[in-house]
């Protein structure tokens, strides 16, 4: 498939910042969310990196990027980075915040400025696809981009994906 996506906030700031990027654009689902995209694009969904918007006790929110087939356990997250607590934003906030379409959020060209914590073992790949700023697409970086660009502080909070 080698369509070409419009220009997202994400790709722009990558452009800007002449980070090289691969196009992956696949057939969206609904509630699909990484394990679909993985499997559309013929990837390991442990390389397919999702883009999470959580929020701590006070509201404040913060992005976590997580392998595709695992799980935040929040606890361990808030013990790392100093919280009482982190839960996931609804929706409407986490569009608020990021600027983006939940299924489509991108950490890269958010609409505000957010702590990013990354899931330790994703620096550990030598590419990963992460979500390029629209509903089906993603796009192809060396993870360390993410401690570069965004200041991705690494934190170990990751739980095996329950598949039901």
């Amino acid at each position: 498939m080698a369509k070409h996506v419009s220009l997202t906030p994400a790709t722009q700031f990558l452009k800007d910042r002449k980070v090289a990027f691969t196009e992956h654009p696949y057939a969206y689902l609904e509630r699909g969310g990484a394990l679909h995209s993985a499997s559309e694009l013929g990837w390991d969904p442990y390389a397919v990196v999702k883009t999470l918007i959580l929020q701590d006790q006070d509201a404040k929110p913060l992005v976590v990027l997580m392998h595709g087939n695992r799980k935040v356990s929040t606890k361990n997250l808030a013990r790392q980075i100093g919280a009482k607590s982190v839960e996931p934003c609804a929706p409407e906030v986490a569009n608020r915040h990021s600027g983006y379409r939940v299924g489509g959020t991108s950490p890269f060209g958010t609409r505000r400025v957010m702590p990013v914590y990354i899931e330790s073992t994703i620096l550990a790949l030598p590419k990963i696809l992460i979500n390029g700023g629209q509903r089906g697409y993603l796009v192809g970086i060396d993870p360390q981009v993410c401690v570069d660009l965004l200041g991705a502080r690494p934190v170990q909070c990751a739980l095996a994906e329950v598949l039901t």
